[in-house]
Order: structure tokens, then C-alpha cells, then sequence
């Protein structure tokens, strides 16, 4: 069991790093099982289709709302009761909920209003828990420090979490949302039992007089004055509106051109999940045998081949086949670009920069929905793909030699 421990958790990374993590991993069961019960729950109240859209714009919205004041208190208050406070509040959302669940009175107004209201500590949760990892380890540990997070992402939130929560939701409609208050309190308790380590701090020195607009302006000056994190804010951007335009008709084109039936359709998420347990399993000897450059250079190669790969197939065994190589190079992506900015970002700036990153991937992953319908719609469920292939294809050519700077910009900070 202690060597199992020592895998895992490498004793160089210290205690606080394995309390981060378990934290990390028991709020991203919560997170998986509301992934299936929430619009489980949304559709027992509605029949309507615009309110069950809803519900999911309402879980992004924050992002876009808030995403730049919560970097910006996590540039100024202390991190660790910021993510604590967030998280409490995440719990009584739901306990709230709850209460109504279990009492017969709930509408979907209340569950409308408990995701937004959910989603709106979540943002400030995980844009200050992103600024954790670098304090608590060091810059040549940052890479397998967010292997083991981005693990218990794919893991819990995405294989073990979803199945769990519609289990729950079978048994009882309270249940999973019982549950999600458990993991999420349980995770506050975790993240309380993190310690700064010597000569460290979760909190950082500002101007008292400063106004939070101030440095929310600040942080935007600095990653626009900032090349290589610049042009990774913009792949992010650019690629997530490629990638969100084909996969939010997703299920369409699965049903409808590769005529897969519901099990199939299943069968493409759990491929790219599976992929992704073997992109976790190998990211630790890429990062040790291969240029950072290189390994971003391919993983958005594949990126774009992917696209073209799913506007040319009309087989439903080749496109799980693709969605297995997807899942392979998107969790090594997720776990390089992570590293290769907190690696280029100054503590100080840790909480904005971290915000302005998720803001450019709910952002494009919005923009890229709406768009993606408009195309769909018009020019059939192929002309996505064809799109996120082009558009992929000529931001990868226009950036490809400053990659080279993105991948080492921390070794010059």
C-alpha cells in the first residue's frame, strides 16, 4: 500500500500537495454526479427544450460574469480560505436544494436558479484552487502535480462520477444531490488541512488602496504584454470555439449521419474517457522524453487531423476509434498548457491569469456552440467538423513558431 502511496502521491511533493489532490479528486466526484443528475433533474420538471439548454448556459454563464473578479480576489485574499468559503457555499446551494427535493416542492425555477447560483462559487473555487499547485510544489514538479489533478478529473468527474449520479437519481431524486453535498463538504475539510510551506504563502502582499477594477486591468495588461502566455490564451480560445462548434451537435451527428444508436453515442464518450486514462498513463515518460514544444506542436496537430478525421468517416467503429485517440492527446494538452502557464506566471498574477484561461475556454466553448448550429443547420452535420478543421488548421499554422517560446516561457520568469 505504501509503494501504491508513494505512486501516487511521491513523498517529494509533501503532505499538503496529497491534501490538495484528495480534495480535488472527492469535489470532482460531487461534480460527476451532478453532471448526470442535474439535467436529469431539470427534465422531471420541463418538457421544455429551451429550459434544459438552459440549465447548462446557466452553469457557464459565471464564467463569463464573474470569471475576472474571482482571479482577481484570488490575487488578494488568502487562497486556501478562498477555496474553502467557495466550496461551503457550493454545499448549502444544495443543501437548500435538497429540502426542496425531499419536501415535493421544488420547480424548475428553483433548480434554474440553484445551478446558476452553484455555478456562480464555482467559479471562484476553481479559478483559486488552479493557484494552489504552484505554491505548494515546485516548477519542475508542476507537471506531474497536474497529472495527478487533471487524473481525478478524468476519473471521477467523467467515468466514476456520471453513472454514480444517475444510479442515485434512480434510487431517489434527493440522493445524488445528498451526495454532492457530502463529497463538496468533505473537500472544504480536506483543503483546510493544506499548509503554505516554509518561507510560502497563500496570500499576497497588495496595495491596501488598490481597487479591485485595478487589478483585474492589470492582469489583462500582463498577459497582453506577455507573448508566449498571450498566444496560449488565444489557442485556448481559438480551439475550444473549433472544438465546442462540431461537438455540440454531437449527438445528432452521431445519431443521425453515423445512424449509431443511443448506446453508441454512449459508447463515444466512454472512448474518449478510456483514451484519456492511457493519455494519464504515459504523460509522465512524454514529459520526461519529449520537448514541451513538440508535445504541444502534436497534440494540436492531432487536434486538427481529428476534425478532418470525423468530416470524412461515416462508420460508427471508426469514429469511437477517433474519439479513443482524442481522449489520448486531450488529457496530455490539458496537463502541458496547465503546466507551461503557472510555470510562466508570477505568483501575484496566478489568480487573474488562471481566470483569463478559463474565461477563453467557456467563452470559445459557448461562442463554438452557437456557431456550430447555425452550420449545422444550414449546411448539414458534416459542415462542423469541416469548419473546426479549418479554423484549428490555420490558427495552428500562424502560431506554430512561437510555440517554442509558449512551451519554455517559464524558464525565462
Amino acid at each position: 500500500m505504501s509503494a501504491l502511496v508513494e505512486a501516487v502521491f511521491p513523498r517529494r511533493l509533501g503532505r499538503p500537495f496529497r491534501w490538495l489532490v484528495s480534495a480535488s479528486w472527492t469535489s470532482n466526484i460531487g461534480d460527476g454526479i451532478a453532471l448526470a443528475a442535474g439535467p436529469l433533474l431539470v427534465a422531471s420538471q420541463t418538457d421544455s427544450a429551451f429550459l434544459v439548454a438552459l440549465a447548462a448556459m446557466l452553469q457557464r454563464l459565471p464564467w463569463l460574469l464573474f470569471g475576472l473578479w474571482a482571479g482577481a480576489l484570488a490575487d488578494r485574499l488568502d487562497r486556501r480560505v478562498v477555496v474553502m468559503v467557495a466550496n461551503a457555499i457550493r454545499a448549502v446551494v444544495v443543501a437548500v436544494l435538497c429540502v426542496f427535493i425531499a419536501t415535493g416542492t421544488v420547480s424548475v425555477g428553483m433548480v434554474l436558479t440553484a445551478m446558476f447560483l452553484y455555478g456562480v462559487a464555482e467559479v471562484f473555487a476553481d479559478t483559486t484552487q488552479q493557484t494552489l499547485l504552484p505554491t505548494l510544489v515546485q516548477s519542475a514538479d508542476l507537471g506531474t502535480g497536474n497529472q495527478r489533478l487533471q487524473a481525478g478529473f478524468l476519473t471521477a468527474n467523467m467515468l466514476v462520477g456520471p453513472p454514480l449520479g444517475a444510479f442515485l437519481f434512480a434510487a431517489g431524486m434527493v440522493w445524488p444531490f445528498v451526495a454532492q453535498v457530502v463529497c463538496v463538504a468533505l473537500a472544504v475539510m480536506l483543503v483546510s488541512r493544506i499548509t503554505a510551506p516554509p518561507g510560502t504563502s497563500f496570500t499576497n502582499v497588495r496595495d491596501a488602496d488598490s481597487h479591485i477594477r485595478k487589478d483585474i486591468a492589470e492582469g489583462l495588461r500582463w498577459v497582453l504584454h506577455h507573448p508566449p502566455v498571450r498566444t496560449l490564451s488565444i489557442v485556448i480560445l481559438v480551439f475550444n470555439i473549433t472544438w465546442a462548434a462540431p461537438w455540440g451537435v454531437l449527438v445528432k451527428y452521431s445519431l443521425d449521419h453515423l445512424h449509431m444508436s443511443e448506446v453508441g453515442y454512449g459508447l463515444l464518450t466512454t472512448a474518449s474517457a478510456v483514451g484519456g486514462i492511457v493519455g494519464m498513463s504515459v504523460y509522465g515518460w512524454l514529459e520526461r522524453h519529449v520537448n514541451l514544444a513538440t508535445l504541444i506542436r502534436v497534440c494540436l496537430t492531432l487536434e486538427v487531423l481529428t476534425h478532418g478525421a470525423f468530416a470524412l468517416t461515416t462508420t460508427g467503429w471508426v469514429a469511437i476509434a477517433i474519439m479513443f485517440e482524442f481522449g489520448v492527446y486531450a488529457f496530455v494538452w490539458g496537463t502541458v498548457s496547465t503546466t507551461v502557464r503557472q510555470r510562466a506566471v508570477p505568483k501575484e498574477f496566478q489568480g487573474r491569469v488562471a481566470s483569463i484561461n478559463m474565461i477563453c475556454v467557456f467563452g470559445g466553448l459557448v461562442l463554438g456552440q452557437g456557431i456550430g448550429g447555425v452550420i449545422a443547420e444550414n449546411w448539414g452535420l458534416v459542415a462542423p467538423w469541416w469548419f473546426a478543421f479549418a479554423g484549428a488548421g490555420v490558427t495552428l499554422v500562424l502560431v506554430w513558431k512561437s510555440l517554442t517560446h509558449v512551451a519554455h516561457a517559464g524558464s525565462a520568469t
